[in-house]
């Protein structure tokens, strides 16, 4: 208890208690377990991809980079080669001379949907290639506002 009264005590006597109430603080801390426990796992991807900042200074290429390609009607190419889903892991060993360090420059159609995209790098992972690097268009840096473009 926080303050005690004794019976038998005058109140001229009577003492000060000076414990501490522990019970709000764990109950913050519950909370707060609780609320860590649900965020934490949302937090966390489980493909790794290097993806640049659309200003970013390009980065300087491999002599032979391997282009993956995801067209509109979602074959695949390496290349200029077309394959199937199924050759996909030959093709690439094939390419890569089978090293899985490779990092594959991974190219997708603006009409590809988000799911066939991600299908294609789950294939990727799968035989166990994991650097995988977006191929976009390079745009200028846009100007601050206030300035203007000349």
């Amino acid at each position: 208890m926080a303050g005690g009264i004794r019976h038998n005590v005058s109140d001229d006597e009577l003492q000060e208690n000076h414990e501490i109430n522990v019970t709000p603080f764990i109950d913050v801390m519950l909370v707060l377990l609780i609320i860590f426990m649900v965020a934490a796992p949302l937090a966390t991807v489980d493909i790794n991809v290097d993806l640049p900042a659309s200003t970013a200074t390009p980065a300087p290429r491999p002599d032979q980079p391997v282009y993956l390609t995801l067209k509109d009607d979602k074959s695949i190419a390496i290349g200029n080669d077309t394959m199937t889903r199924d050759s996909l892991g030959q093709f690439l060993d094939q390419k890569t001379t089978g090293n899985k360090e490779t990092r594959i420059f991974l190219r997708a159609d603006k009409a590809v949907d988000y799911g066939s995209l991600m299908d294609l790098m789950n294939a990727l992972r799968d035989h166990g290639y994991l650097k995988i690097a977006l191929v976009g268009l390079e745009s200028a840096p846009l100007a601050p506002k206030g300035e203007s473009a000349q």
